[in-house]
């Protein structure tokens, strides 16, 4: 009895862990200009019709599609911002607190890159002060900012 649940405890745990490529892969750029990036990770679709199916061998990638330009534009804007965390494959960033020049308040930012387009639909940032959430105001001028430091990439991309 304890050999078959210890068994079937390692069996849990082993079905948990997943291999991560070491490799990402960057795919062709469209006219869109994303980066797209490749990575193994548990099946996310729920179509198995069996728990076998699960210990199976299928295609365990997922392709996440994150514009180069608004990335680029976000690091570089929020270049005073410590980075604490970053994921390229659902496009969030994740800044510690840190003063902007010439300001006296300290600010913390999440970036969200939600669209592989150029376009401020693709683009949520949230920012928060340490008193709390900043104004509307301020969020929609860091969103400018890095929209327009995207478009200048694009344009200088172009130009080569």
């Amino acid at each position: 009895m304890k050999a078959t649940l210890l068994l079937t405890l390692c069996l849990g745990v082993a079905a948990c862990g997943s291999r991560r490529s070491a490799e990402n892969s960057i795919g062709p750029l469209g006219p869109d200009q994303a980066i797209t990036t490749n990575r193994e990770s548990a099946p996310t679709n729920y179509e198995k019709s069996s728990i076998w199916d699960v210990f199976g061998g299928g295609n365990n990638e997922q392709t996440g599609n994150v514009n180069r330009y608004l990335w680029a534009a976000s690091l570089d804007v929020l270049s005073f911002l410590p980075v604490q965390s970053v994921d390229p494959f659902t496009g969030v960033i994740v800044t510690g607190y840190g003063t902007p020049p010439g300001g006296g308040r300290s600010y913390r930012a999440t970036v969200h890159i939600k669209d592989p387009a150029l376009e401020a639909r693709s683009l949520n940032v949230a920012l928060q002060s340490r008193g709390g959430p900043v104004s509307a105001g301020t969020t929609r001028a860091v969103e400018d900012a890095i929209l327009s430091r995207a478009r200048q990439l694009r344009i200088a991309d172009d130009k080569l």
